[in-house]
Parts: C-alpha cells; sequence; structure tokens
C-alpha cells in the first residue's frame, strides 16, 4: 500500500505509523507460522498420524457446517 504524498504533516507521521505497526504484525505472523512450521517438522509423523488426520477431519467437518450456516 503506497502512502499518499498529500495532506498535513500530522497525517503522514499517522500513516508511517500505521504502516510500520502493519509491518511488525506481519513479521509476528511470519514469527508464529514459521514456529509451527518448524513444531510440525519436528514431530513424530508415525506417532502422530492418526491424531493428525482425526483432527483435519473434524476442522474439515467443522469448516463445512459452517460453510453451509453461512449460506
Amino acid at each position: 500500500m503506497a502512502i499518499k504524498k498529500e495532506g498535513t504533516p500530522l497525517e503522514n507521521s499517522e500513516l508511517i505509523l500505521l504502516e510500520i505497526r502493519k509491518v511488525k504484525a506481519m513479521e509476528k505472523i511470519a514469527n508464529s507460522l514459521d514456529a509451527l512450521t518448524i513444531w510440525f517438522e519436528d514431530i513424530d509423523k508415525d506417532e502422530w498420524s492418526n491424531r493428525i488426520q482425526y483432527y483435519l477431519a473434524e476442522w474439515h467437518i467443522q469448516s463445512k457446517d459452517s460453510k453451509v450456516n453461512d449460506q
């Protein structure tokens, strides 16, 4: 998102602060996703295979139900 060059200095500084907050939020999200990825890669997949399949199936059923309810 580009920052507008027109406007008062106060508006410009507020837009810059907002952009900084957006970047920091995206960095936190990326770090959380990276941590989840590392955890998922490190788990014992043979032991967790059935559990993961179960939880993914449950999530899939719930997401289908919520889509039906939203329509």
